[in-house]
């Protein structure tokens, strides 16, 4: 058995330093895999209760020199105590906490980066703002008295005080080495210490290089000195990365949305009193007060009172939900007009906005396949950055340049080869895409989810539940050629009357399409249903019959004129059921399934993207045709048994494709599981939603295009991500270097590297953000279902 806690980490400055705090905890008794996220500043760790817990985890994340609370999720966040509870074992859950033991505190610290030892991601951009400052300030008179403000720019003042030169620069860079810069040689010690290469290593050997440089040479009486090319390095990393920190924070904004959306305060009954408390005191059993207008603390069932419940900042779902008591209720929705009181039923990490918070977590964590390659890669880098800048030293040492010409370019070599963006490249667009997608209500439960979308040419859809509504809806009503004054609307009040009496799910359907019709609702008396064939009464003096061909039979009723017409009902797979009236036939109503109100926009999305569409379905051939035939689906494969599902899958992927299946259904789970991506839809069972790798909060097929296009325009920044990461590196390197220098001239100081290297982070982190100007399908708006749904019951005929 194992667990899965999202934890905070935060003090992670650069992208590169991950690898820290992945490095410690990958070598620690329990700990299976780790995933941290310099951006979010947590980290998904998986490891074996049996071996270890929250707290040692939290323990060993503060061994590496960072801060942290404890896990990461709402209203229980930074808390040390907290254990996992009943979701251990599924990744795609969040580990539970103890909630005798949960801190109260805002949303925004619940975020893991509260508390009082702790940085939030504003914090530290405060905070590397300042630095560069001070690094801004000192190193303009640094450089004003060095040889380039000499030679360069002319300035001829004398250093105060009859210093000389590189005393006064010494003194000024002090400030800079120990203040400004001092967050590198402190990274770059925990990172040594935990036996992993990153940027602050390369930063903190080239600024520690050429300082020590120059120091060594004012102690023994002056020479040519690099104090400015040590203090305008800092300068230009801290401005970078900055601008970086900034970008990226911003990349965090579906966390800080969802979290925002939990009330701080709940109205709980105690003792019959109504009592004002924070929210994280709720616990399981209370009873809430819910006033109109105020938001629903926790998931809960309502035990009294009606009203609309507007779900849309949690499920997606743009229509008011009619509440009544029995009903479930989700935390942090709004209750619209309506007094409730509502028994609470799940609290703090348990509701579904903790865990909904939680998969997306989960999500932005974890690394695609491309990812982890570019943290080896970037590993690498750092040790050829070190290899380089020595042998770049060596070789222009031994072809007869100045020591400090070799210096000079070794130490840009060394700067201009730092791999954060590298280390950038996809964790800032797969947090910008997965919150993306949380605000459309679709939840990507890894990284590898939204890559593999982006290649998906199949999409399997389940029919019933997914592009179907799974409940029956009136498609036909047809009259028969009758005297009288039996019309429309005088066939449906009867059947209606009828049917009202009755339980079924036919009749159910019979009485919703008369309501919507707003036909005059008459009394039923000497109701008698006949079990399998249908049901008669009396009804306004007449005797009304509703049923099958054999309730036509058993009544000795012909079905004349009608019997045709039934018979091509039937045969394009929806139930048809027979009205007699007095002992004759006088109408059929068509009965079937009906489509979701999307479903035909959510295909031609599909072949839009250039996507095959396949329905999978075990009901018969002639329902699945029609319902293929009306939404424009490309391939048909009904009449398969639930255990063969995923066979058809297999059978899909050794014909070379890339599939995607959508279910919401238990049976739908191995298919799921099978498929490239898996996509279950919201109000599907547990069992599939757990299988699947993508959630569909509103249970909308539009939204299974809509989570191709984020998978797309995602991998899309990736891959540009890491092609200018590469590429700059490999033009970079040789530049530095100085291979351009005989031939061309072409030269690069540490100065002009380090805006190289963070310009290039920066360029990065915004390239990722531009990822919110996707263009998505539109969402759909919700309504009344159209005045003729075709689909179908999974036989030809009604079984009462």
């Amino acid at each position: 058995m194992t667990s899965t806690a999202v934890l905070e980490v935060s003090g992670v400055h650069w992208a590169s330093s991950k690898s820290v705090a992945e490095s410690v905890l990958g070598r620690r008794p329990g700990v299976l895999a780790v995933d941290a996220n310099p951006v979010a500043q947590t980290a998904t760790v998986t490891f074996d209760p049996d071996l270890t817990d929250v707290t040692q985890l939290r323990d060993w994340i503060i061994e590496c020199g960072y801060h942290c609370s404890g896990q990461s999720v709402p209203g229980h966040i930074c808390d040390p105590l907290a254990s996992p509870g009943d979701h251990a074992g599924h990744a795609g859950h969040a580990a539970h906490t103890d909630h005798e033991h949960a801190p109260t505190m805002s949303p925004h610290e619940a975020m893991g980066h509260g508390g009082h030892e702790g940085m939030s991601m504003a914090d530290m951009v405060r905070d590397m703002r300042n630095r560069f400052l001070v690094a801004l300030v000192l190193s303009v008179p640094i450089l004003l008295w060095s040889p380039i403000g000499r030679d360069v720019f002319g300035f001829e003042a004398p250093a105060p005080f009859g210093l000389r030169d590189d005393v006064f620069s010494l003194i000024l860079s002090v400030p800079v080495v120990f203040y400004s810069a001092w967050i590198f040689f402190d990274g770059a010690w925990r990172a040594l210490r935990a036996r992993t290469l990153d940027m602050m290593v390369l930063v903190a050997v080239a600024i520690g290089a050429g300082w020590l440089y120059s120091l060594g040479v004012t102690l023994t009486g002056g020479g040519e000195v690099f104090y400015e090319a040590a203090t305008v390095l800092a300068a230009f990393v801290l401005l970078g990365h900055w601008f970086e920190m900034r970008a990226r924070g911003g990349a965090n904004d579906a966390i800080r949305t969802l979290l925002d959306l939990a009330p701080p305060r709940a109205t709980v009954i105690r003792d019959g009193q109504a009592v004002d408390v924070p929210t994280a005191e709720v616990r399981a059993g209370d009873l809430l007060l819910v006033r109109p207008g105020a938001k629903i603390a926790t998931d809960g069932t309502v035990e009294e009172g009606e009203s609309e419940v507007d779900e849309s900042m949690v499920t997606g779902e743009s229509l008011p939900v009619h509440k009544a008591p029995g009903d479930a209720v989700i935390g942090a929705t709004v209750n619209a007009d309506g007094t409730l009181r509502v028994r609470a039923t799940k609290v703090g990490a348990d509701t579904a906005l903790a865990q909904i918070v939680s998969l997306v977590q989960q999500a932005q964590n974890s690394k695609a396949p491309g990812q982890r390659l570019a943290d080896r890669a970037a590993f690498w880098l750092v040790l050829v950055a070190l290899v380089g800048g020595a042998a770049t030293f060596l070789v222009w040492w031994a072809s007869g340049a100045e020591v400090t010409t070799a210096l000079l370019f070794a130490i840009t070599v060394v700067v201009i080869t730092c791999p954060d963006a590298l280390g950038l490249a996809t964790p800032t667009a797969i947090m910008v895409g997965s919150g993306l997608g949380a605000k459309r209500g679709i939840l990507f439960k890894n990284a590898t989810a939204i890559e593999t979308s982006a290649r998906i040419d199949t999409v399997v859809m389940d029919k019933t539940g997914t592009l179907t509504k799974g409940e029956p809806e009136v498609t036909d009503v047809v009259l028969g050629d009758v005297p009288g004054d039996i019309d429309r609307t005088r066939l449906l009040a009867l059947a209606g009357a009828v049917e009202r009496e009755s339980e079924h799910p036919l009749a159910r359907a019979v009485v919703r399409h008369a309501d919507r019709a707003s036909v005059p609702q008459l009394r039923a008396t000497g109701f008698r249903n006949i079990t399998g064939i249908g049901a008669v009464a009396e009804v306004d003096g007449h005797r009304v019959a509703v049923g099958n061909r054999r309730l036509l039979e058993s009544e000795g009723i012909d079905a004349g004129d009608l019997g045709p017409r039934r018979d091509e009902i039937a045969a394009g797979g929806r139930t048809a059921i027979f009205v007699a009236v007095d002992g004759q036939a006088v109408g059929v109503i068509g009965i079937a399934d009906a489509v979701r109100e999307t479903s035909a926009a959510a295909v031609a999305a599909l072949h839009e993207a250039g996507v095959h569409v396949v329905m999978l379905t075990g009901d018969n051939r002639a329902t699945a045709d029609r319902i293929a035939a009306e939404l424009g689906i490309d391939t048909v494969i009904a009449e398969v048994l639930p255990e063969d599902k995923a066979d058809q899958i297999t059978r899909l992927q050794a014909e070379g494709r890339v599939v995607a299946m959508v279910g919401d259904g238990v049976n739908d789970s191995p298919s799921l599981v099978q498929a490239d991506v898996g996509i279950a839809v919201g109000a599907g069972t547990d069992v599939a939603i757990e299988a699947a790798d993508v959630v569909l909060m509103r249970s909308d097929p539009l939204d299974v295009p809509v989570a191709l296009v984020i998978g797309r325009g995602t991998l899309h920044k990736m891959r540009q991500n890491l092609g200018w990461a590469v590429g700059y590196n490999a033009i970079a390197l040789p530049i530095a270097a100085g291979v351009f220098v005989p031939a061309f001239g072409l030269m690069l100081r540490p100065e002009i590297a380090a805006l190289s290297m963070s310009g290039s982070s920066f360029l990065v982190a915004v390239n990722a953000l531009l990822l919110r100007r996707l263009r998505l399908p539109a969402p759909a708006v919700g309504g009344e279902p159209s005045r003729v749904s075709v689909g179908a019951g999974a036989t030809t005929g009604p079984t009462r």
